[in-house]
């Protein structure tokens, strides 16, 4: 039997780790190590289905107490890693109590981006989106008639504010940047969702930033921002990106840079520790990238599972992500960084579209919206590495079908 494997972190790669390692045969002793009170759940629904009362908690766990029993999973809650000695192999809890490990992965995820206190952000009524209890605190504020700032205009911005709009609640969100979706998505896909949400009713407010937060009796009232406005809130969503949390690797000696560096085998600089999911960054394409998202932290851990069972494959991500936002699915196939060319087409439904990326005459990525036919025939493109016909991208009556032909 394989010896003790510590999983620092609850979330989507930690289960998908000791799952895949459960599906492989592999017996050795795991214990995953959360700071939440819960067992792993999915946490995608919790800004959406979850606060919209759509969806219950126990229907976001990936698996009931008896699954961690019965495959000899020990779940330790409601604690975390305050320190790792590697000389030792053991990991330090917050009690003093340490704990020994032949293997380490560390699944600890990323940490939303805070105000910091001098602008307001220690306010109450400022909250940000991450897990359970953020949810639950902001399912407690989402009360129809109520005022909201959303502050970033990312995917997790724009998606509060469509749950908010949802609910009957008065939005208005700002972004600081030039246009909405700046850093991720191309202005065409930025252009179809700011117009999806005005018609909904949510005030978006480009190139305008946050001067402070203005509380009265220590509670959130009003916002100043860059334009020179005053804006009265009852409270506010911090949407402005995440930063990994890579704590325990730095203070340990690993190498990190903007999230843990790990080799295209998930291992870190120390052999003996990987790193998984939003935390890690990876090779691909050429760059250390982190890819925030489901698939790859189920994908990196799946894959980090063979490798420890000893099948030495390399990660190869082929990423995806999605964003439901109202009525309206926004699908992405493959990773846009550094694309210096796009291609806009209409769908042949009403109110779909895609927006396909290259860079270098390279297709990259595309991103459809309500248009399941072309994140398909996107996502085959990129599988098997071939380049879409630009002839039939361009012809809007053409059928995608025709792509993979």
């Amino acid at each position: 039997m394989a010896g003790t494997l510590v999983i620092v972190g609850a979330g989507q790669a930690a289960f998908a780790l000791a799952a895949k390692l459960r599906a492989l045969n592999d017996d050795r002793p795991v214990t995953i190590i959360g700071s939440e009170d819960v067992a792993p759940y999915q946490r995608p629904p919790l800004s959406k289905k979850y606060l919209m009362g759509d969806m219950s908690f126990d229907r976001l766990q990936f698996r009931g107490p008896e699954w961690f029993a019965e495959n000899n999973v020990e779940m330790r809650l409601s604690t975390w890693v305050e320190e790792i000695d590697r000389a030792n192999k053991t990991v330090r809890m917050q009690d003093g109590s340490t704990l020994s490990y032949d293997k380490l992965a560390l699944a600890t995820g990323a940490a939303p981006r805070e105000l910091p206190a001098g602008v307001g952000g220690d306010l109450d009524g400022v909250l940000t989106v991450r897990d359970k209890r953020d949810a639950d605190r902001l399912m407690a504020e989402m009360q129809p008639g109520r005022r909201l700032l959303v502050i970033g205009g990312g995917y997790i911005g724009l998606e509060a504010a469509a749950v908010a709009r949802q609910l009957g609640l008065e939005v208005t969100l700002i972004e600081m940047a030039e246009r909405i979706l700046q850093r991720v998505a191309a202005s065409e896909t930025a252009t179809i969702m700011r117009d999806i949400h005005r018609s909904r009713g949510v005030t978006i407010r480009e190139k305008t930033g946050l001067v402070r937060l203005i509380g009265t009796d220590g509670r959130v009232s009003a916002a100043e921002l860059s334009d020179g406005s005053v804006l009265d809130v009852d409270f506010v969503i911090v949407g402005i990106g995440v930063l990994p949390n890579d704590r325990l690797a730095r203070d340990s000696g690993l190498d990190i840079g903007n999230g843990i560096l790990v080799d295209e085998f998930t291992r870190t600089s120390d052999p003996d520790i990987h790193a998984i999911g939003d935390c890690a960054l990876l090779p691909m394409n050429g760059a250390s990238v982190r890819l925030e998202s489901v698939q790859n932290a189920v994908d990196q851990a799946e894959a980090a599972a063979l490798i420890l069972t000893g099948q030495e494959q390399p990660y190869r991500p082929k990423p995806w992500f999605w964003s439901d936002q109202y009525d309206v699915k926004l699908q992405i196939a493959g990773f846009n960084m550094g694309y210096d060319e796009t291609l806009s087409r209409p769908g042949q439904r009403e109110g779909s579209h895609s927006v396909w990326y290259f860079h270098q005459g390279h297709f990259i990525a595309v991103d459809a919206i309500n248009d399941a036919k072309a994140y398909v025939s996107g996502k085959k493109l990129l599988d098997t590495g071939k380049e879409p016909n630009r002839a039939i991208l361009a012809d809007h009556s053409a059928d995608l079908k025709l792509l993979l032909a």
